[in-house]
């Protein structure tokens, strides 16, 4: 049956391939390297990269051919890529809102994300806007300490487990796992306002993560998802089966929360107990613009709190375990951020977030990692709103445009030794503080979080959680080499870009550290 699938595929593409022909022959899209019917770049690519996934090194010999921007076509589409700083500002920046588009969701994204109800997957207009809005005020820099509390709550749990590794005599302790589990404890508390018992954590955890290991997987179901929902009806299931255990979980902790909130309301007995505005507080009486201002439906809920979740947890998980792997590396490095952090906080203080704007070596390395250790290596691809042109090419309506962040953040032209971990390119001489511009508002130089009207809405948290755990980390603890001789920085692609040897490392209460 799968031959049969195929071959219709091949006539299907045959026909959307010509008819993509005649529509785009009148444009005059950014170069490309050869191009054959149907096949596309395929077989350029194959013959360019021992690796088809990698594509990267395919892009930096096109840049060099052909310019900033390139056309590359895989099947009957084209994906146009925008590969310089330069480029990257004029089209995320300068021309926002034309890019602020997003391409038509797959079919399986669809199942995920409610059909495109989410602030990441939503088509640029008056529902992202509601959206994003109200995410950002839960975001917000002035509610940030109202969730404290649930950082050191978090980071307790933290703390607890590497103890538990250390005096169970474990020489070389797998981080990452703690890492994940912690940051699912602390964004579930501010998703749902309640500090979950470690079940409950590991039941988020579980759905979630079944829809991060799978997703590359479920790829081959959207192309003619029709016909593939009768030859992949086995991975159809498992699909749909991830999807409802994902929907269990959450949709049960979300009604929970809503009946809490309700007796609220009436019973005087819970006005003493500690209660913080949550993300899925702000849904519950949200309007969306559509249908006379509906309210949003149970599945959509879900989906956007399962969006909330991903966003905090995959990458700041990521990003954590790079910045205490290059610290292990870079013994110096620890040292000198040890000795910052020893100079803010008096020796057995809580470490508040207040102290963290005092630090801005720590500050320097969070951005050096996020530099030469994007979670991403593109940002999520951007659909043009209208026809435009960029150096002297044509862009057409609803193309989908990618950014490449690696390629910037590790640019010889813009970052001296860009592979070397040098935290102190980002304070400059005779300055305490960092000056650096994340957003790329005046400038791109890289991009971890985009840029432009599609920014991450939340890169003050993701900064500020980074920031606070691993100060914490580095002043309770310190990390050496384990059994392995040398930390490897290689890097596999996952859902985000991760170390394809995990961290292991040596970890020991420090002197007159805060560790009990």
């Amino acid at each position: 049956m799968e031959f049969w699938f195929l071959l219709l595929a091949f006539v299907c593409l045959y026909i959307s391939f010509t008819a993509l022909l005649k529509l785009l022959s009148s444009k005059r899209l950014p170069p490309s390297p050869p191009t054959l019917p149907i096949l596309g770049n395929i077989y350029w690519l194959l013959k360019s990269s021992s690796n088809f996934a990698n594509v990267e090194p395919v892009l930096h010999h096109l840049r060099s051919n052909y310019g900033p921007i390139v056309t590359l076509h895989i099947g009957s589409r084209p994906a146009i890529f925008i590969t310089t700083h330069e480029a990257a500002h004029r089209a995320l920046v300068r021309n926002g809102t034309v890019f602020a588009g997003r391409p038509a969701a797959l079919e399986t994204t669809r199942i995920f994300f409610s059909n495109q109800c989410t602030v990441s997957s939503a088509p640029y207009g008056p529902i992202w806007r509601l959206l994003r809005q109200n995410l950002m005020s839960i975001m917000h820099t002035s509610r940030l300490e109202t969730y404290s509390h649930g950082r050191r709550w978090a980071y307790n749990l933290l703390k607890d487990k590497i103890l538990d590794e250390t005096e169970s005599g474990n020489k070389a302790i797998h981080v990452v796992h703690n890492f994940q589990f912690v940051m699912f404890g602390l964004l579930s508390y501010m998703c749902f306002g309640v500090k979950f018992d470690g079940k409950t954590i590991k039941d988020i955890e579980s759905v979630q993560q079944a829809l991060l290991l799978n997703f590359v997987r479920f790829n081959k179901l959207n192309f003619m998802p029709t016909i593939s929902k009768i030859v992949f009806r086995k991975l159809w299931k498992e699909l749909l089966q991830i999807r409802r255990n994902q929907v269990g979980v959450i949709l049960s902790i979300i009604k929970a929360r809503h009946e809490w909130l309700m007796s609220k309301k009436i019973n005087k007995e819970f006005e003493d107990e500690e209660c913080i505005l949550s993300y899925v507080d702000s849904l519950m009486d949200l309007q969306l613009p559509d249908g006379g201002g509906r309210k949003l439906t149970d599945d959509e809920k879900v989906s956007l709190c399962s969006e909330f979740l991903l966003g905090g947890t995959d990458t700041s998980t990521t990003t954590l375990q790079w910045v205490m792997a290059n610290l292990v590396k870079n013994q110096d490095i620890q040292k000198k951020l040890l000795d910052e952090i020893n100079s803010v906080v008096k020796p057995k203080q809580d470490i508040a977030e207040d102290d963290l704007i005092k630090m801005p070596y720590l500050k320097a390395v969070v951005l050096e990692t996020l530099r030469r250790h994007p979670p991403s290596h593109f940002i999520l691809p951007r659909a043009v709103l209208k026809d435009i042109q960029m150096d002297g090419y044509d862009i057409p309506k609803d193309a989908m445009v990618n950014f490449t962040v690696a390629e910037m953040s590790r640019d010889p032209n813009v970052w001296e030794r860009p592979m070397e971990f040098r935290p102190g390119r980002f304070i400059q001489t005779g300055q305490q503080e960092v000056k650096f511009d994340i957003k790329g508002v005046r400038g791109i130089q890289m991009m971890p979080f985009g840029a432009g009207r599609r920014i991450c809405p939340a890169i003050n948290v993701s900064l500020l959680h980074v920031e606070y755990f691993v100060a914490n980390l580095v002043r309770d603890f310190e990390w050496k080499l384990g059994d392995q001789n040398e930390v490897d920085l290689t890097e596999k692609q996952a859902f985000t870009m991760v170390m394809k040897y995990p961290l292991f490392t040596h970890i020991s209460p420090r002197i007159n550290s805060h560790v009990p």
